[in-house]
């Protein structure tokens, strides 16, 4: 099982970035009671059989990771959200079905009650979006944050082609440290 949520939010992140996808979207919800995400993606998206297999974690498409013979993304999130009192749900089109039932992709969302002694904890949020911005392939990268206190409500959204612009090479350590405060910067409120 994954230590934080953010690991589990941040391993369906790299799904849709693996996926071909030019666009993934991440958005991310918290109150004191709860925490949710829903992951987003433009690529190939995935057939009904190709859903209930990515349930199963003894399946893998042998594509991704050709020696490995299980597949424990989704499976885990599926575990970790009943096992907890939380709920997912998983929808997708793949690109491979018939013509003109619209754009292919796969949306994953997750609801996870903070309440349940066994839900894990939450994670360092800005390093999973930092995690996420980074990943090769999507052109576009673009977070929503949203997070509810007992005093405030505060909102966010970053978008990876705006930060490249201010920010330049992500290869740069430089530029990896501006991000990783922006981002910081954020989640605190300012």
């Amino acid at each position: 099982m994954h230590y934080f949520l953010t690991d589990l939010a941040a391993d369906i992140a790299q799904n849709g970035a693996e996926a071909g996808a030019d666009l993934l979207e991440i958005f991310v919800s918290e109150s004191p009671d709860s925490f949710s995400f829903t992951v987003r993606d433009n690529g190939k998206g995935m057939t009904a059989e190709e859903l209930l297999k990515a349930r199963d974690p003894f399946a893998s498409d042998g594509v991704k990771h050709p020696h490995r013979e299980v597949g424990l993304g989704i499976p885990f999130l599926i575990q970790t959200a009943e096992s907890t009192g939380g709920k997912w749900n998983m929808e997708s089109q793949s690109s491979e079905g018939p013509a003109g039932l619209g754009a292919s992709g796969t949306e994953l969302t997750a609801w996870f009650d903070l309440n349940n002694v066994d839900t894990p904890p939450i994670g360092d949020v800005p390093q999973m979006f930092q995690t996420a911005l980074l990943f090769q392939g999507p052109g576009e990268v673009l977070i929503r944050r949203r997070r509810k206190t007992e005093w405030a409500e505060h909102e966010y959204e970053v978008r990876k082609t705006e930060l490249a612009a201010a920010l330049g090479d992500f290869e740069d350590a430089r530029s990896l440290v501006l991000m990783d405060r922006y981002l910081r910067l954020l989640e605190e409120g300012y």
